[in-house]
């Protein structure tokens, strides 16, 4: 699915922002790590979305691998997997979130924007220009509102 997905966007081996060398040490870079990683399976049994949270430090988390099939997009399983990814950051104790995404993946960046992340600063790699975000985590519950 993450070779599909990057292919789509015209992304391929050798251009500089695509790397696959985490996935056969998911369990130590995530899991084991302080970090997640879903994958979101549709009752076929098929694998419609991934994404991945990675321990930066002790404050930040990075939200990776990001990636919904492309015969399952437009369904809502991104925005689903974001916002998991966002809770269970809370979960574990982080107070940000970092990511990136490149310019051709315009449905990757409409989604961060959408659910309140910032650009940070932009980088030509290869043939692909990589946007750098972050998100500030705040509590689930609004400050404002408290239930009686």
């Amino acid at each position: 699915m993450h070779q599909v997905s990057l292919a789509q966007v015209g992304l391929t081996p050798g251009g500089g922002v695509y790397y696959d060398d985490d996935f056969p040490r998911i369990k130590e870079i995530y899991l084991e790590d302080r970090g997640e990683f879903l994958v979101g399976e549709v009752p076929s049994g098929h694998i419609a979305a991934m994404g991945g949270l990675r321990r930066v430090d002790d404050q930040v988390a990075e939200m990776c691998r990001l990636r919904v099939h492309p015969d399952f997009q437009r369904r809502g399983y991104g925005a689903l997997i974001l916002e998991t990814l966002e809770d269970r950051a809370r979960e574990l104790g982080y107070s940000v979130l970092r990511g990136d995404t490149t310019l051709q993946q315009g449905a990757a960046m409409a989604l961060y924007r959408k659910y309140g992340w910032r650009e940070v600063s932009r980088e030509e790699k290869g043939v692909s220009v990589v946007l750098y975000g972050e998100k500030v985590l705040t509590s689930a519950r609004s400050s404002q509102f408290t239930p009686r």
